[in-house]
């Protein structure tokens, strides 16, 4: 058994941008942590606890827990919840319907002749689908589990996860069975938009970390590593002044936020968007920003209110027009 002191995150060692993942074949990029979620990930290994994360839609929450997997070599799993979502759903299925529907053919003359077919309907296991997380406490391998979004579920779902959560195992109530983790216990990772109050008894089996909007340094450092192999690069120039209007326009935001009708202040996740497509379209970005509009606003803003107030560059101060020309 590996001992939690052996494996540990550092945050270093990250795809190249762009990388299939061999197994599901989907694009990973690199994940820039700061130093105080590192040590959030490794306590939470350490202690075999799942790790809460919690911060504004668009801020690298989900991407966390891959990365982890990537730089572990890990088995990752992800499932992200929904209002109709039960917490069963993370456990496993049973299909009892198909099961007595095999169980009355068996009975019948249709599969006397064929004794692997009676022994298939013998086996439960035929009939039994686990979860992420009942994969996960099956595997003799550690693995990384995401919980995505708990906060989209109904209020049970996190409750009802508990002692799962806890224990590290479940029962199947249709065998009468206990499910226990067989090797290292799972790394898990549960996000959450804050749309509604988790428990205080969900919140105790857990380890909590507030992902922060990242400051100037690595909003830039973000772009540079996911362009480090790409042909079609931000003009550093142009990037400068992108940062620049970015950060204003999120603070300008934040202080108009009680007036504002939406609550989605740009994030990390605007911010790749938008300097996705200043790379391929410059000119325009230029064109646009000499117009004295924002440029690409179908990125940054989200509602008619926000076009109203932030479309026209004119709420930038006099001084900061000037050096962004």
């Amino acid at each position: 058994m590996v001992n939690n002191k052996s494996m540990k995150y550092t945050g270093k060692i990250r795809p190249i941008a762009g990388t299939k993942d061999p197994k599901t074949g989907e694009i990973l990029y690199p994940y820039i942590p700061d130093d105080e979620l590192i040590n959030a990930v490794n306590w939470a290994i350490h202690l075999n606890r799942p790790l809460l994360l919690e911060g504004e839609p668009g801020g690298g929450k989900t991407e966390l827990a891959r990365a982890v997997a990537y730089e572990l070599g890990l088995e990752y799993r992800s499932y992200t919840a929904k209002s109709t979502s039960k917490a069963q759903d993370l456990l496993y299925f049973f299909d009892t319907i198909g099961r007595l529907r095999d169980a009355q053919l068996a009975a019948t003359t249709l599969f006397a002749n064929d004794p692997q077919e009676i022994d298939r309907i013998r086996d439960t296991d035929t009939y039994l689908e686990l979860g992420i997380l009942g994969e996960a406490f099956q595997s003799e391998k550690r693995m990384v589990v995401l919980i995505d979004e708990i906060d989209k579920a109904d209020v049970d779902f996190p409750n009802d996860l508990l002692q799962e959560l806890d224990k590290k195992q479940f029962t199947i109530r249709e065998l009468n069975k206990v499910i226990v983790n067989k090797g290292e216990s799972p790394i898990i990772f549960i996000t959450s938009n804050s749309e509604k109050r988790l428990s205080d008894a969900f919140l105790r089996r857990c380890l909590y970390y507030y992902v922060k909007f990242p400051e100037e340094k690595r909003l830039n450092e973000i772009i540079q590593e996911r362009y480090k192999q790409e042909k079609s690069k931000p003009q550093p120039k142009l990037l400068k002044k992108a940062l620049e209007i970015f950060l204003k326009l999120r603070e300008k935001m934040v202080e108009d936020e009680e007036e504002r009708e939406t609550t989605k202040k740009i994030s990390t996740s605007e911010w790749i968007d938008w300097v996705k497509l200043i790379a391929v379209e410059p000119k325009e970005f230029t064109q646009q920003l000499e117009a004295n509009k924002l440029p690409f606003a179908e990125i940054l803003l989200k509602s008619q209110k926000d076009r109203d107030d932030y479309l026209d560059l004119t709420w930038l101060e006099e001084e900061d027009i000037a050096v962004l020309k």
